[in-house]
């Protein structure tokens, strides 16, 4: 086994979500344990009441891993995944559809410094808008591989899968 992923699905949606199904079983595939989370109650309480259960989901998980997971989220995950990694340490964080602020929850996206990353984002993204991941990971430094796409990002599921396949390999190597 080469390592663990935790996978979070986005906002109203669930742990066979197309793009977190399809990145399970890429990894799987490649020798990685995945484990994804089940946001679904959180959710009920609301996009920005989900945020802090999420986190704490997320922490949990994180914190029974053997040696710090990759984690992987799109939309509200990703947004989840980056503010779990300031708490507790990870080995990555490849991030779909990243927003840059939820509506009424008073953090921003943030991520912890230094970890292998890689955010990817659709051009055509009308929930998520571009200029908020984009002015983060230029602050930032951190590679952002924009799509010709839209939130759901479905039209690029073959780019992503071999960008996540690319990132498990230099994950794999740094660790």
């Amino acid at each position: 086994m080469r390592g663990r992923i935790i996978l979070s699905h986005g906002s109203d949606s669930s742990p066979e979500a197309t793009k977190v199904s399809l990145l399970a079983t890429l990894a799987e595939s490649l020798g990685w344990q995945t484990y994804r989370t089940d946001h679904r109650s959180d959710d009920a309480r609301g996009l920005a009441g989900s945020v802090a259960p999420r986190i704490a989901r997320l922490r949990a998980c994180i914190e029974d891993c053997v040696a710090p997971p990759v984690l992987v989220g799109s939309s509200l995950g990703a947004f989840t995944a980056g503010l779990a990694s300031l708490d507790v340490p990870v080995a990555g964080l490849f991030l779909l559809a990243t927003p840059s602020g939820i509506p009424d929850y008073p953090r921003p996206f943030d991520m912890r410094p230094g970890v292998p990353s890689l955010l990817i984002h659709g051009w055509r993204d009308q929930v998520c808008p571009l200029d908020g991941v984009r002015a983060y990971a230029e602050r930032h430094r951190l590679p952002l591989l924009m799509l010709d796409d839209d939130h759901r990002l479905a039209a690029s599921l073959d780019m992503i899968a071999a960008q996540f396949r690319h990132f498990l390999d230099t994950v794999a190597v740094a660790s």
